[in-house]
């Protein structure tokens, strides 16, 4: 049985003012037994995996998915599971940590442009350039580490600035073939504590777990201001924000499958037509193979 799906949703739409506690963060299930959402997701991962080897055939886009969430939320499952059946020749999956030395010397964008995908490629950015809007300015002495000059960081101005830059640059990546699609995994600080109760409680999951990830829960309602306001400010019509509810796992990678392949199916995709020259080419070495054939 299909559940009925609305992507629209889940999309925060241009010019709305995102109001995180009236977003859900438990959404009704799309699966009614764990056998019929596992069947779900295989589907989605077969869908996904034609679609991305059109996509790579075709070679003029270029697909960005950007994961932001709180820690714990499942950013890595959903990854994992979503993109099983993506051929990894396609498919890049980058994660951005503290800056590098190099990385400082540079405005806060510039180690993403390294990292866009190609065109016939999908890109995953786990965290992005959005950090700089969330844990930078939950944390703003961090501003001090990256060298700008001390008048151009004073203020509320600085924030401003950033989204301004941020939506130009989308904007920019649109208009040269790339699709980017945005998700922010909406995980209760309920669900995130009894989350990091397992990783403490079960061996084999303590290597996910840090000191720090605890000292962050200090600033919940400072990290959901700030992406209340970064995703009122920075979805477009272009590059749209989608909130996922994330306290129920398989749920979440059920809904950002479905976005996805939403957004893929949006795209004018073909594998390339030969033309009448590259049909002559292979009519001719079609007919040397079958002359073979009796040798």
């Amino acid at each position: 049985m299909q559940m009925s799906f609305d992507h629209n949703a889940f999309r925060v739409h241009e010019g709305e003012k995102v109001n995180l506690s009236k977003r859900p963060t438990f959404a009704d299930p799309l699966y009614s037994s764990k056998t019929h959402c596992k069947d779900m997701l295989a589907e989605h991962v077969e869908q996904l995996s034609k679609l991305q080897d059109i996509h790579y055939a075709d070679n003029r886009y270029s697909v960005l998915l950007v994961f932001q969430a709180m820690d714990a939320a499942g950013k890595d499952s959903i990854i994992r599971h979503v993109m099983s059946g993506v051929n990894p020749q396609g498919c890049q999956v980058f994660s951005f940590k503290h800056p590098s030395a190099e990385e400082l010397e540079h405005d806060f964008l510039w180690r993403s442009y390294l990292c866009l995908p190609e065109r016939g490629r999908i890109g995953i950015f786990n965290r992005s350039y959005y950090e700089e809007v969330l844990i930078v300015r939950v944390h703003p002495e961090i501003l001090n580490g990256q060298r700008i000059p001390h008048e151009l960081i004073n203020g509320e101005k600085v924030w401003s600035n950033r989204y301004e830059s941020i939506v130009d640059m989308e904007h920019h990546l649109h208009r040269n073939g790339t699709r980017i699609v945005k998700f922010f995994l909406h995980l209760s600080r309920e669900e995130q504590r009894k989350r990091f109760l397992e990783r403490i409680d079960e061996p084999s999951k303590n290597w996910k777990f840090s000191v720090s990830d605890v000292e962050e829960r200090k600033y919940w309602k400072e990290y959901m201001a700030a992406y209340e306001e970064c995703l009122s400010l920075t979805s477009t019509k272009h590059a749209p924000w989608y909130i996922v509810p994330a306290d129920d796992k398989a749920n979440a990678r059920l809904i950002v499958s479905h976005l996805i392949l939403h957004a893929l199916s949006e795209l004018s995709l073909s594998y390339p037509a030969a033309d009448e020259q590259r049909k002559k080419e292979l009519a001719d070495i079609r007919q040397k193979l079958m002359e073979e054939k009796g040798e």
